[in-house]
């Protein structure tokens, strides 16, 4: 499923639930935010839902070792010049780095058994690599553009019925000239309760994707330097050769 399709589909599902939430399982004290706390509720319900399918995926993508075992392995496995063997532990282990490795090692012995001169096969390698992760990192950063977004529209709605709720608090003032003390209290608990359902969604999203961006980068940077030292090892030995 596309992420735009999937992220549409989120917002009308979550919107459902909020509702009926909102509607019948919500305390008094908790819709007296007004319907702003519908909308809040739909972005937490999409920040959670997104925390699980990120959680899930980027898991996958490490594969079923350990990843530094396994990347440990594959180096091992290459410079002692078992590369079926590697590309085995590659199909086995799957995953993000897995897919780039086994893929650069297919493209290596099919070079090899055609001959070719030793830089155009290691710039056959690197080309094969790049392709790869060009493919592979779309997938480890979808829906943290989402997340970040909600992180910040979050936000937005929670001060807007806090707004709407300081309004509501200064009209009744207004109007009898003296304190009414049911609306006063009314206009200030919209305010408060829109204040916290708004700072919820925020903090969780950012946390979210701060943790999230921080996974993907220290699994790129192990395929870096797992790649940067298989292709400095086939350079090494084809020069040897």
């Amino acid at each position: 499923m596309k992420q735009s399709v999937f992220t549409t589909v989120l917002l009308v599902l979550a919107s459902a639930v909020s509702t009926v939430i909102y509607f019948y399982m919500l305390p008094q004290y908790i819709r007296d935010g007004g319907y702003i706390v519908i909308l809040l509720l739909a972005l937490s319900i999409m920040v959670i839902t997104f925390i699980i399918e990120r959680t899930m995926s980027l898991r996958k993508a490490e594969g079923k070792e350990p990843l530094q075992r396994f990347l440990r392995q594959i180096i091992d496995a290459v410079q002692a010049k078992k590369f079926e063997e590697a590309i085995e532990m590659c199909k086995r282990q799957e995953g993000t780095c897995a897919h780039v490795l086994q893929a650069a090692l297919e493209r290596y012995l099919t070079v090899q058994k055609r001959g070719l001169p030793i830089d155009k096969r290691i710039v056959e390698v690197k080309r094969v690599i790049e392709e790869a992760t060009a493919l592979e990192t779309p997938l480890l950063e979808k829906n943290l553009i989402a997340i970040s977004t909600i992180a910040s529209i979050a936000t937005m709605v929670g001060l807007f019925g806090t707004t709407l709720g300081m309004i509501r608090s200064f009209r009744a003032l207004a109007s009898t000239g003296s304190a009414d003390a049911v609306q006063l209290s009314l206009g200030i608990s919209e305010a408060l309760v829109n204040t916290a359902g708004g700072l919820f969604a925020a903090i969780t999203a950012i946390v979210a994707y701060n943790v999230f961006v921080n996974k993907v980068d220290n699994l790129t940077f192990l395929l870096d330097e797992a790649v940067f030292e298989i292709v400095e090892i086939l350079g090494g030995e084809e020069e040897a050769q």
